[in-house]
Order: structure tokens, then sequence, then C-alpha cells
């Protein structure tokens, strides 16, 4: 079995016709572009104009990202949180770029779904439905996404209309957004918050430049005395400041699928190149230090697939009294972006020179696999964010029913309806011992559970003072551990539903266990620390994983090796 996204192989998640069509048409473009096409336009740094005439052709864009209630009957139309990750990691299979075109029209509807604005949301449906993309003006030049620091101003005429004044900047498709989801401040006595409308079609919309050397568009654009009338209004104080917020959490969530298909691409390439290469006489897939490397990008891209794929069904049933999602979405976004450039690392370290050729997609993703954990908050700040519901699912763990796998055919219509941006250490969430228990059979999760209680008792007896909590050198390290818990809870809950194979999933608590003693170093080794929180460190550090010689080498036999020319994208 191959866990990984095979294209010409491919089987959608979705069960309904309409999105299986979706990924199969998104597939045969890419694979009937080429890849010596596709790497030219990416070496050239050409804007995608066929991919845009593509997704407007097929009103894929509109399928995926309209209500139903806005669709006007279209039978394939919702917004599925499940179906977009899985399109966000085909786009992102075949290059950032496509994706990162999908990902900021995503942000750029998600304030003008949230608004009361009915005339802003049918406008919108329409422009999607005739191919339309989408920004989101949010950030600012001189202080980036610190929202507070907002300088765009909406300044009344006194005839109910208004003028808008400012410049923005990092704001992707910015050069041919037909509705631009702008933030500002009301110059009114207010300074109100307020989401408004603009197009880059406008007289009064100055686009200046692409602020990167890239295919993809991430504009400068200033706004000068351009007309704005209630109309284009999409919102205005507490909720255009939540809306900016909640935003940013949905959009949040595609970063994960994007870093894994990044990564699958570059493990194609790169074990098929090791595995016909031989070296001082021997065959480099060979050599242990190769296969090494190979079994943990392997088992990494798994876990982070599995997690993805969990996480992603308690998005869907989400609702005010279930905001579990807060918790696992910024862990998505720190954690699985984070492993994604971990297995491009490993892979890289094997086939070396061939990483920098410009006819392969590794030197194109390794170039791009950075950028997804710095963008929707920094992993610093993400990290620091999962910090905030530690206390909840350690020691006061509450009682909800099952979430079961969701592909059913339904708007995500919580997404929109998220309320205000307050009360996370209120959150709390099911108890996370019971499906560690029940796989405790398994060596490498019982030795995972050991770890988990000494972190425990960090926690309890000799948790951070106020300047080690303030500092994050210190508190990173602590964030980071807890994300790995929560991140093996959500694979062992996904390995029940996928009947996962036993031996791979102890060979990935093996990786898990390596990890959560090097954040454990990390504490050890700050000048900070004090000698009793070393010695919980010490005690985790010591505890290695179990190793399984024959295991280890029947999960390379029978699932990583034989990847060896599984995929190659049509030249």
């Amino acid at each position: 079995m191959n866990y990984l996204l095979q294209p010409k192989k491919y089987q959608s998640l979705m069960a309904d016709e309409g999105s299986k069509a979706i990924m199969d048409k998104t597939i045969a473009f890419f694979e009937n572009m080429g890849k010596e096409r596709l790497l030219d336009d990416y070496n050239k740094k050409i804007w995608y104009r066929e991919f845009v005439d593509f997704i407007a052709r097929e009103r894929i864009f509109f399928k995926l990202l309209t209500p139903k209630q806005y669709a006007g009957g279209d039978p394939d139309a919702r917004w599925d949180t499940a179906r977009n990750a899985e399109y966000s990691e085909i786009l992102a299979f075949y290059g950032l770029g496509y994706w990162y075109c999908f990902q900021v029209t995503i942000l750029g509807l998600g304030p003008i779904w949230m608004s009361p604005n009915e005339n802003a949301k049918r406008r919108a449906a329409q422009l999607l439905k005739g191919g339309a993309i989408f920004a989101f003006g949010l950030s600012e030049r001189t202080h980036g996404a610190d929202i507070y620091s907002v300088e765009t101003t909406l300044t009344p005429k006194g005839d109910g209309t208004f003028l808008a004044n400012g410049e923005k900047y990092y704001i992707g498709n910015g050069n041919e957004a037909e509705m631009v989801s702008t933030l500002g401040k009301v110059k009114d006595g207010t300074d109100d918050y307020t989401f408004f409308s603009t197009n880059y079609r406008h007289k009064a919309y100055e686009l200046k430049k692409n602020v990167i050397s890239h295919q993809e568009y991430v504009s400068n654009f200033a706004l000068h005395d351009y007309p704005i009338t209630e109309d284009d209004i999409l919102s205005r104080g507490p909720h255009a400041w939540d809306s900016a917020l909640n935003t940013v959490n949905i959009g949040k969530f595609n970063i994960g699928p994007a870093s894994i298909g990044i990564a699958e691409h570059c493990f194609y390439e790169a074990i098929t190149h090791a595995s016909n290469r031989i070296l001082y006489g021997v065959k480099v897939t060979d050599m242990p230090h190769v296969r090494k490397n190979f079994m943990d990008a392997w088992l990494r891209l798994v876990a982070m697939k599995m997690y993805q794929r969990r996480s992603t069904d308690y998005f869907r049933g989400a609702n005010e009294n279930d905001r579990r999602y807060l918790l696992y979405n910024p862990t998505s976004k720190m954690k699985v972006t984070l492993q994604s450039e971990e297995v491009v690392n490993l892979l890289w370290d094997v086939i070396a020179a061939k990483g920098f050729e410009k006819d392969t997609i590794f030197h194109m993703a390794a170039a791009d696999v950075r950028g997804p954990s710095k963008l929707e908050g920094t992993v610093h700040v993400n990290v620091q964010l999962i910090r905030k519901f530690m206390k909840n699912y350690f020691f006061t763990p509450a009682e909800y029913a099952q979430v079961t796998p969701d592909f059913s055919l339904k708007d995500d219509s919580f997404l929109f309806n998220q309320g205000p941006t307050k009360g996370l250490g209120k959150v709390q969430f099911h108890d996370y011992k019971p499906v560690f228990e029940a796989n405790k059979g398994l060596p490498n999760v019982a030795t995972f559970i050991k770890q988990i209680e000494i972190f425990k008792e960090i926690l309890e007896k000799a948790g951070p003072d106020k300047a080690q909590d303030m500092d994050p050198s210190w508190s990173l390290p602590v964030g980071e551990m807890f994300s790995i818990v929560v991140y093996g809870q959500l694979i062992l809950e996904q390995a029940k539903f996928d009947k996962l194979d036993a031996d791979v999933l102890n060979q990935i608590f093996d990786f898990m266990v390596r990890d959560f003693a090097n954040f454990a170093l990390q504490i050890y080794g700050n000048h900070s620390s004090k000698d009793e929180q070393r010695e919980y460190c010490t005690k985790i550090m010591l505890i290695k994983a179990v190793p399984a010689p024959e295991q280890y080498n029947k999960v390379w036999e029978k699932y990583v090796s034989v990847l060896n020319g599984e995929y190659a994208m049509s030249e």
C-alpha cells in the first residue's frame, strides 16, 4: 500500500462525483502541462495565467469556496474543509505558487462570508462563478500583520460614502483580485476597525509592485481616495476585528496539507534517484545512513498525513460548544509545516547536489518549503498560542461525543460564525490518555507514555517561573513538547480508522520519542533552567526508543523501498 499521494493512481477521499472530477481535472491539467513546462515557468517566474484560466473555465474555486446558500443550486458547490485540504495537497504537490493562489483567495473570502452584507456575498458568488480570484488586504509594510497598528483609513465624506487611503504590503493575488477584503480604521472619531472591499481595476487602486521574486504575485498596492459605499463595507467594530482573526483560523488550516504535498513530490524524486545509483560499489539505498533518512522521512510524512486528516474532522465538527479545533489548528500549522522542512532536509542530505538541478521538482520545493511555516503566524506565534491550552488539556479533560470521520457533503458553516476571538483558556478537550493506553502494547507508544508522564510532572512540580514563561528560548521547547503529545494523540485516533499497520505505527513513535527527548535537551541546556527542571529533563532524555531491527527492515521493504519508480511527473 502507498500512503503517499500518487497522481497517476489517484483516489479521492471524496465520495461524490463532482469532487472527484475537480481533483482529476486538476491533476490532468498539471500532467498535461508537464514537468519541463512547469519548471520553466517557475524558473522564469511567470505568472500562472493558464492555471487561473483553467480554474475559471472549470469553475473550480466557485465549487470549492462558495457556500451552498449562495451557489444558485449548483450541486457541487460547498465550503468543505476536508475537500479544500485535499485540493491544497494536490496543488502544492505540483507547486506552492498554485496553492498560494488558492490560499489567498480563501483568505480574501473569509471576511466576505463572515459579513452581514448580503449584497457583497452575492457579488462574491457571481465573481467566483466567473472565475475570479480574491485577496486579503490586511498586512502593511511597517508592521506586517500587527492589526493593532493598521494605518489604512476610511474617511466619511458626509453623504454616507467614504474615501479609503493607505498602503498594503504582502498581499497575494493583489494584481488580479476582483474583491480585496481590505482592513482599515474609520476616521470618524471612533477608530473602529472595518473591512471593506476594493477592486484592482479601479483607478484609485495603485498596484505598485510584486514584493517577492517568484511566479506568485505578492503585491504592494496603495489606495488614493478610493471611493467606498455602504455596499462595500463588509464589517465594522469588533466584528471586523474578529473577522480578521477568524479568517486567519480558516486559512491557517490549509497550510499543513500544502506542506505535505510539497514533501511528497520530493520523496518520489529522491528515492527514485537514490535507488538507481551505485557509489563505491554499493547501492546507495543499502547504505545504513541513507536508508535511515528515507525511513525517517517516510514515517514523518505518513504521520503528517494522519494528523492532518484527523484534525480535519474536529475542524468540521466545531461548534460554539466544541472549539477543540483552536488547538489542533495551530498544532497543524507549526508541526506539520516544520515536519515537511525536516523531510526535505533528510532527503536533501541523501541526494545532495541533485537537489540543486533546475530540472527537478526538488530544487523548486527546497526553495519553497521554508515558506509555509512563516505564513498565517510564525512557528513562534503558534507555539505560544497552543500553550494557552496546555493546562486544560492535561489536567481538566471534558466529556465529548466521539468525533467520527466526516466526509459529508455539507458546508462548514460554523467557520463563518466562530464568534469573538477570546476565551481560549476556557476551551476543554477530551482525555488524551485512553487512546494512548489502547496502544501501549506497541513498545514505542509505551515509551512515549512514560515521557508524557514526566513532562506532566515538570508542569505540576517544576513549571516555569514568570521570567522563563516570558522567555521564548525556554517556553518554545515546552510548547513543542506539548505539541508532540497532541500530535501523537490524533495520529493514534486516525490509525484506528485507517487500520494502520502496527509496525508502521510503532516506528512512527520511534521518531517521536527521539524528538521529545531533543526538546527536553533544549530545556536542560537553557541557562535559566533550574536544577529540579534539569532533573526531569534528564529523565526524559534517558528514555530511549525501543529498537526493532526486524520491524524496521520489514517496513522498509514493504512500504518504502517499493516507492522507487512509483511516480514521475509527465515530462
